[in-house]
């Protein structure tokens, strides 16, 4: 099985991980629009342990290409994935002069260096698919899926 059919397979419990992720998300540096766009460059794929013990990883390979887009998503309230609706411009979280700023090497809003915030999407996109990967323990999928993935 292809890895978009097993991952097709886990849509409805993704979804719901979504929402149980939100505060998550609202706690962390990123607004909302910022974490949809993150995991629109995150692949998720079951590691196979040489221990036996097979693990639901966030493949964070494309972060750096999508995080000088963050800056442009802005900070806006508008729910997940919904990119440019609002917020690239209301907000003090950096607009265009942080933009500029950043081109220019001088920083840029309070969102920290590129690589600091690689690692924070990290760290939140592995969180994320611990908890994807327990609600699929929880509901009986895990192994399924997990055999789905290897094939």
């Amino acid at each position: 099985m292809s890895d978009r059919e097993w991952s097709d397979r886990i849509a409805g419990d993704r979804m719901a991980v979504d929402q149980e992720f939100a505060s998550t998300v609202e706690n962390s540096q990123f607004s909302r629009q910022q974490w949809g766009l993150i995991m629109t460059a995150v692949e998720f794929e079951v590691e196979q342990s040489t221990g036996g013990e097979d693990r639901l990883v966030a493949n964070t390979d494309n972060l750096p290409h999508i995080m000088p887009e963050l800056d442009n998503v802005g900070g806006g309230m508008g729910g997940m994935g919904a990119m440019g609706d609002e917020g690239s411009g209301g907000s003090d979280d950096g607009g265009v002069f942080g933009s500029i700023k950043s081109a220019l090497g001088m920083g840029g809003g309070d969102g920290g260096t590129d690589q600091e915030r690689i690692d924070d999407a990290e760290r939140l996109t592995q969180r994320y698919a611990d908890e994807l990967q327990q609600r699929l323990e929880e509901r009986g999928k895990w192994d399924d899926i997990r055999a789905s993935a290897k094939s």
